[in-house]
C-alpha cells in the first residue's frame, strides 16, 4: 500500500496491490482451494485405491503360496517317480527270485545246487540295493496290509492269528507293499 523512497513496503503485513493474498495466505498457511463438496471425494477415492492395493496384496500373497505349493508337488512327484520307477521292473522279476526259492527247496547238493545259490544269492543282493526287502511272515502275527492269508487252519503250532505258514515270500520297495506275503494262518480250536 505505502511505498517508502520508492520501493514497495516490505514486512509480514505488506500486501503486494497487483495481487492481492487472501488473509490465511498472509501467516504463511495455506488452505485447500477446493470446493467443500470436493475433499470427500479425495478421501473416498484414497480409501478405494488402499481397498484395491489391500485386495491386490492379498492376491499376490495367495497366489504366491499355491506357487510354493505347486512347486512342492512337484518336487515330491518327482523323488516318487524316481524312488519308484524301478517297480514294474522289480514285479517282473519276483517270479524269477521265486523259481530259484523252489529251485533250492528240490536241488540236491552239488555243484548245480550251488551254482543256483550264487545267482539267487547276486539277484536278491541286487533287489536289496534297489530298496526290495522281503516281508517277514512265518511265524509273526497275521497283519492284512501285509500278508495275503489264503487258508485259515486250526492249530496251536503257533500263537492265535500268527502265520502257520508262508506259501509265497511278500516284498516291499522302500515303503511301499510291492507283493503281499500269501499265508497260512492259525487259528486255535474253541473249546
Amino acid at each position: 500500500m505505502g511505498k517508502a523512497n520508492g520501493k514497495p513496503e516490505r514486512g509480514p503485513k505488506a500486501v503486494d496491490a497487483e495481487h492481492e493474498l487472501p488473509p490465511a495466505e498472509e501467516d504463511g498457511f495455506v488452505e485447500d482451494a477446493a470446493a467443500p463438496g470436493e475433499a470427500p471425494a479425495a478421501e473416498d477415492e484414497f480409501a478405494l485405491l488402499k481397498a484395491e492395493r489391500d485386495q491386490l496384496l492379498d492376491r499376490l500373497a495367495r497366489q504366491q503360496a499355491e506357487f510354493e505349493n505347486v512347486r512342492k508337488r512337484a518336487a515330491r512327484e518327482q523323488r516318487d517317480y524316481r524312488d519308484y520307477a524301478v517297480t514294474e521292473a522289480v514285479q517282473s522279476l519276483l517270479p524269477v527270485l521265486d523259481s530259484f526259492e523252489r529251485a533250492l527247496k528240490t536241488a540236491p547238493a552239488g555243484e548245480f545246487r550251488n551254482g543256483v545259490e550264487l545267482i539267487y544269492k547276486l539277484l536278491a543282493d541286487n533287489l536289496a540295493r534297489l530298496g526290495v526287502r522281503p516281508i517277514a511272515a512265518q511265524g509273526a502275527p497275521f497283519d492284512p496290509r501285509h500278508h495275503e492269508a489264503v487258508e485259515v487252519v486250526e492249530s496251536t503250532a503257533v500263537a492265535d492269528h500268527h502265520v502257520l505258514e508262508e506259501l509265497q515270500r511278500g516284498y516291499m520297495l522302500k515303503e511301499r507293499l510291492l507283493r503281499p506275503a500269501m499265508v497260512r494262518v492259525a487259528r486255535h480250536p474253541k473249546k
